[in-house]
């Protein structure tokens, strides 16, 4: 059986270009590249990773597309374009040529305005995505949910990821019921998928149960089924969480 994990990154760090690590992000504050890739390949037999964009930058993009070229364990890249940008078609043009780019993403989490995913000019780039047979990661908070599922309705003939399970809040001895009842209602969409991945990050406090994680699990499961759902290690992200590789 081959293990792919869907999701994890690369970067070779700088304050400048990675200024979303903060100082209660220490672990994060090295690089993290092809020799720690191929290290954390062989103690936990994993057999591919799919490489995702950590900041909005083309360069990132093209920076991640070169290392796998270099590296066979990575199977693909999902990376970032200017989805609003008016020449946005002929930047995808340029990089679907490429055959290891898999998708894109933008940092819709990280955005202040909950319905930014809505905007006109940002969903005129997601709707040229198919054509280049390319899929597009949606990565917000669990509050998003309700404008990301307007916006999945949008695109009905675009094959889409949600990443890291729309991020629900945990806390211990409290669910997050609103998480549930979105996380149930957008996986009635047949176009998207589902990573769980990032989930030990999002749990409020200084550790983590898998008795805290479950519940997520088990919904995550059932909403998606098993043929919609894929494993993520948010690696070197869970780091922050796991303490080790």
């Amino acid at each position: 059986m081959t293990i792919i994990d869907s999701h994890h990154h690369l970067w070779k760090y700088s304050s400048d270009e990675y200024g979303w690590i903060n100082e209660q992000m220490l672990p994060l504050k090295s690089d993290f590249l092809l020799p720690e890739l191929r290290e954390v390949a062989a103690t936990s037999s994993i057999d591919g990773f799919v490489s995702v964009q950590a900041r909005q930058s083309l360069q990132e993009t093209t920076d991640l597309l070169a290392m796998a070229d270099l590296e066979p364990l990575i199977r693909g890249v999902v990376g970032w374009v200017p989805l609003a940008a008016s020449d946005v078609n002929d930047t995808l043009e340029r990089l679907a040529e490429q055959k290891q780019l898999k998708g894109v993403r933008h940092v819709v989490q990280d955005e202040p305005d909950d319905q930014f995913i809505l905007g006109e000019a940002f969903n005129h780039g997601v709707a040229q995505l198919a054509s280049h047979g390319l899929v597009y990661d949606v990565l917000i908070y669990s509050r998003q949910l309700p404008a990301s599922i307007e916006f999945v309705d949008r695109h009905p003939n675009l094959q889409m990821i949600l990443d890291h399970i729309a991020k629900p809040t945990i806390k211990p001895g409290q669910f997050d019921d609103n998480w549930e009842k979105g996380i149930r209602e957008l996986a009635k969409r047949e176009n998207i998928s589902c990573k769980f991945s990032g989930v030990v990050t999002e749990v409020q406090g200084d550790s983590w149960t898998i008795d805290q994680i479950r519940p997520y699990w088990d919904i995550a499961l059932e909403a998606f089924s098993a043929d919609r759902l894929m494993f993520g290690s948010d690696w070197p992200v869970c780091l922050l969480k796991t303490g080790h590789n």
